[in-house]
């Protein structure tokens, strides 16, 4: 069994930690949270085996195998870089750190601890839904672009107008519209298509200074993909990417609930697969395989592919920000 522990307790870290139950794969060993009862609640819940305020002492008496970390974004690097260097494996949310500068410090710090391993949770690119979808699109003649969507209001938004800041929205936390929503079509562009050749981004901001939403545009040799998301409206749409005559469509290029494909004719022919008991089982299944077997060629490669991915949507949120002036305090020494 895989020894867990985690950092934060709000609704995400809640579904990990059933998915992580569902596996069969883990054990939740330790649960920090920077209140007291707030952690003891958590780990009750969720029978872990001991619960703490202070993140160093779980990573020095909770025997560790693995930590995700799913803090507000500005506070990633550092908690995971701690991990690091305990020899902890790290699942980090996503998006996993503010600019390309930590992500540069974090490699750097991998390649002094070769036994632990770095996965970013983009749980969408490890469901069954989008094998189906990148199988369809090998059937394609052709790619002629992409628009994806993820837009839903969040009920954090309500609290802006009335003239608060949370951390969802706050550049101070590395926040905002594209790091949220955005980054989830973003981590699919990159995993379907590759590293674009360039970038813009056309953000609107809110009170707060950071973006609520914004349009994203992703260059491609021959096609181009736009991007539509944020946190300040809700959006129906479906996602399409397309190919001649015919279209692959998504209900949602956050969610992957529902693929389909629609041939020359009109004919539409559904591909996705069975619903999931939890969104994030996929991932956690795929991270317990390669940290139970690093060695197995299978899951080497797995996890270079997933690295990579990781890398290049860092560099494309990077510089989406830039295109469009929207800085972090993170980024000053960047």
């Amino acid at each position: 069994m895989i020894r867990m522990g985690t950092v934060g307790t709000n609704w995400i870290t809640q579904q990990f930690v059933e998915a992580l139950a569902l596996s069969g794969r883990y054990e939740l060993a330790g649960v920090y949270s920077r209140h007291q009862d707030t952690a003891d609640a958590f780990a009750a819940k969720n029978q872990a085996q001991t619960s703490y305020t202070d993140y160093e002492e779980m990573l020095t008496q909770a025997d560790l195998d693995a930590v995700y970390i799913a803090s507000p974004n500005s506070l990633h690097f550092d908690q995971a870089m701690a991990a690091i260097a305990h020899d902890i494996s790290i699942v980090v949310e996503k998006p996993a750190f503010s600019n390309r500068q930590e992500m540069v410090a974090v490699q750097a710090a991998l390649a002094q601890h070769p036994d632990v391993k770095f996965f970013e949770a983009a749980r969408h690119v490890h469901t069954p839904n989008f094998q189906a979808l990148s199988k369809a699109l090998l059937g394609l003649p052709t790619i002629q672009g992409a628009a994806l969507t993820y837009m839903k209001y969040s009920s954090r938004y309500d609290l802006v107008l009335v003239g608060d800041v949370p951390n969802v929205f706050s550049r101070q936390f590395s926040a905002g519209a594209l790091q949220d929503l955005g980054v989830y079509p973003i981590y699919l562009a990159v995993a379907l298509f590759g590293q674009p050749e360039h970038v813009q981004y056309y953000p609107t901001l809110i009170a707060t200074g950071a973006d609520g939403k914004g349009l994203a545009v992703l260059r491609y040799v021959g096609f181009d993909i736009t991007v539509s998301f944020g946190k300040t409206s809700n959006s129906y749409a479906p996602s399409e990417i397309y190919g001649l005559k015919e279209t692959v469509s998504l209900d949602s290029a956050g969610e992957l609930t529902h693929v389909s494909e629609r041939d020359a004719a009109g004919n539409v022919t559904d591909l996705s697969q069975p619903a999931l008991a939890n969104p994030m089982l996929p991932e956690v299944t795929d991270f317990a395989r390669v940290l139970d077997a690093p060695a197995d060629p299978q899951n080497q490669a797995d996890y270079r592919r997933w690295l990579q991915w990781s890398t290049t949507v860092n560099q494309v949120l990077y510089s989406l920000r830039v295109s469009a002036n929207l800085r972090f305090p993170a980024d000053e020494n960047d």
